[in-house]
């Protein structure tokens, strides 16, 4: 059976990463469709065994966690009515955690925008930790319970950031137009937050990185996820990139080099590397 070359794959993952859908990804590199989504497959699910595996035991003082919100298969207004509350089609939420000072990020979680997913999430995160954290999220009430099951307020100084907008005036609004910032709130939950490190702006930023680097997120198109599998592995593949292959320009290096997971920058290839060893470890086989 044939085998996509090292380079080829190489080829496929980084344009997935920048941003690329399926079907562009297909066009500039002359791969079958099926076999870009066998490699996303593929890869996705050993990129996600990669950084379980290594994000444990971080060093991280700051954390601040949020939700970015997209769709597989259909808006949910089009979801019909026998489809209502599976999971997947409609409505996929995905919270994110993110080191404010190395850019690392820790630990995701894809699933309904609700209580159960919330306490999953913080506590998959708490595991990681090694030391007391000062933890910020916005106003989405699930996470001061989450928190106080994850950490039991110990080893966490947990503030909620709830930032308050105006509606629109009818004669200035236009279609998409996005309600206008008009002030902030800082809460302290548990411990003794820092007020002036309560903030979500990095993790805000995150979520905007995420929508640039992968098109299933991308807002306003008509790319989208078709099956929540592909959707996971997809974000698997995103933040692995993020983690121990993209240079930030702050930091000059990635975030799995500033806090101290690696010494080196990866590149993609090696990120299919991992794919290869992955392959070899369990006994399947890579795009074909």
């Amino acid at each position: 059976m044939n085998k996509l070359s090292f380079g080829k794959r190489t080829q496929v993952v980084t344009a997935l990463v920048e941003g690329c859908s399926i079907a562009s990804t297909c066009r500039m590199t002359g791969v079958a469709k099926m076999t870009v989504l066998k490699l996303l497959v593929d890869v996705g699910t050993a990129c996600a065994d990669l950084q379980d595996r290594w994000m444990m035991d971080l060093t991280c003082q700051r954390i601040q966690v949020d939700e970015i919100w997209s769709f597989c298969g259909m808006k949910a207004k089009n979801v019909p009515v026998e489809l209502n509350g599976t999971f997947g089609v409609g409505d996929v939420w995905t919270f994110v955690a993110i080191d404010a000072e190395t850019k690392l990020v820790p630990c995701w979680k894809v699933g309904p925008r609700n209580s159960a997913t919330t306490e999953a999430f913080i506590f998959d995160l708490s595991l990681r930790l090694r030391d007391r954290v000062q933890l910020t999220s916005d106003g989405f009430a699930p996470y001061q319970l989450a928190v106080e099951l994850a950490f039991h307020r110990q080893g966490v100084d947990f503030a909620m950031l709830v930032k308050h907008y105006n509606e629109v005036a009818p004669q200035d609004r236009r279609r998409y137009s996005p309600a206008r910032f008009v002030s902030a709130t800082k809460t302290p939950i548990f411990g003794k937050p820092d007020e002036k490190l309560i903030s979500t702006s990095y993790v805000e930023r995150q979520n905007l990185n995420i929508r640039m680097s992968n098109r299933r997120m991308t807002r306003l198109t008509n790319a989208f996820s078709k099956k929540v599998e592909n959707h996971k592995h997809h974000l698997a593949i995103n933040f692995a990139h993020h983690n121990f292959a993209r240079i930030h320009r702050s930091l000059r290096t990635t975030p799995a080099v500033a806090a101290g997971l690696t010494s080196t920058a990866w590149s993609i290839a090696d990120l299919v590397k991992v794919a290869d060893e992955y392959e070899i470890t369990n006994g399947w086989k890579l795009a074909s």
